[in-house]
């Protein structure tokens, strides 16, 4: 029974496509029909409170139409299973925040252990070793299928892949290229994190313009009236005392 509802469920919302690129994302290979099945449970818990919320309204004596009732269920069992492919969307973009602000420490820590005579595997052996974060997990994984015999540009290609970053591609082009073309992949490594950091001080820079913006609302619509009627409510109230 269960997994006819799954597969219903996964008809019903479009494939499995694009849960397995977010599972993937979050370094999880778990299978969709367990997601599916998370879902599934969501949304049995929207419908658990659109029955429960009338039912109690109900026992304090009010009335409540049946049409409302199945709507309410309706909107509240498909609010629960979008809301756990929502949360899915947020986690992967939670996360890919996270591997983009420990890129530039990576590519310098890279840099230096190739600088230190270490070849591309070696250097991240021995920095999956050493960092901790999301994009270490990720080139441990990456190592594991270097290791499986999977060429290590092709494996990193895959960990890229698994990503929406276009920094993190990016720097796999570049550790790509320079594998390739003999260039010296420290000074490659190095400039790719430069480049890395710049890219995420623009982005501050306008995330805080956005924000700065979105202060002058409560400023504009709500601090200036009230500023405003204080200011000018004394006088008025003495206008309307002196005329008789």
């Amino acid at each position: 029974m269960r997994s006819l509802l799954v597969r219903r469920l996964d008809r019903a919302l479009g494939g499995s496509a694009s849960v397995r690129r977010r599972l993937a994302a979050l370094g999880d290979d778990g299978a969709v029909e367990q997601f599916r099945v998370e879902q599934l449970t969501w949304a049995g818990a929207g419908l658990l409170v659109a029955l429960v919320l009338p039912g109690l309204a109900m026992t304090r004596g009010a009335a409540v139409s049946p049409a409302l009732m199945v709507v309410l269920s309706a909107v509240s069992t498909i609010g629960g299973a979008l809301g756990r492919d929502r949360w899915l969307s947020a986690q992967v973009a939670r996360r890919e925040e996270r591997m983009l602000a420990e890129l530039p420490a990576i590519a310098e820590m890279l840099a230096l252990s190739v600088g230190a005579g270490e070849g591309v595997t070696g250097a991240l052996d021995r920095v999956s070793r050493i960092a901790r974060g999301d994009l270490a997990g990720e080139l441990r994984r990456t190592l594991a299928d270097a290791r499986a015999g999977t060429p290590v540009v092709d494996a990193l290609t895959r960990m890229a892949g698994r990503s929406s970053l276009p920094a993190l591609a990016r720097f796999v082009d570049g550790i790509a290229v320079a594998v390739d073309r003999g260039t010296p992949l420290a000074d490659v490594l190095r400039a790719q994190a430069g480049d890395v950091r710049e890219e995420r001080r623009r982005s501050l820079l306008a995330v805080g313009g956005r924000k700065e913006i979105a202060m002058l609302f409560p400023v504009v619509f709500l601090v200036l009236p009230v500023t405003v009627v204080f200011a000018l409510y004394p006088g008025f109230a003495n206008l309307s005392l002196a005329v008789p």
